[in-house]
């Protein structure tokens, strides 16, 4: 079945999902989402080049760029509420293991993450 095999030329995997029932302080807290998204890199071994952040009424979003793509939290504290997404172009790196550390950074006591795989295969 030699012929048969398939090599992947892009690696891609996209981790998104929803917080529910967050830590509210935490999620209008513009410096503590800051350091999540750093530490988040960190565990997921990424490489960390920019970080941007918004106050957005009570709610913050803050993005990540990383060299292998981004990281981004949204939040709506007067809700509990977050989105997150880990995606990264990288084999060596894990995206899974960066999401589950944010949510558990927001203390959130339900999540709902999809997981994509956006490889490019010949």
């Amino acid at each position: 079945m030699r012929g048969l095999e398939r090599r992947i030329f892009v690696y891609g995997k996209h981790v998104m999902g929803n917080l529910y029932s967050c830590n509210a302080s935490k999620l209008s807290d513009v410096s503590y989402l800051i350091d999540v998204v750093k530490n988040a890199a960190k565990v997921g071994n990424m490489t960390l080049l920019d970080i941007k952040s918004w106050k957005l009424g009570e709610g913050v979003s803050v993005v990540g760029i990383v060299l292998e793509s981004h990281i981004s939290i949204h939040t709506w504290p007067e809700y509990r509420f977050a989105t997150v997404d880990v995606y990264s172009c990288g084999a060596h790196t894990n995206p899974k293991k960066a999401f589950e550390y944010i949510a558990s950074a927001l203390e959130a006591s339900k999540v709902k993450v999809k997981i994509i795989n956006r490889n490019y295969e010949a």
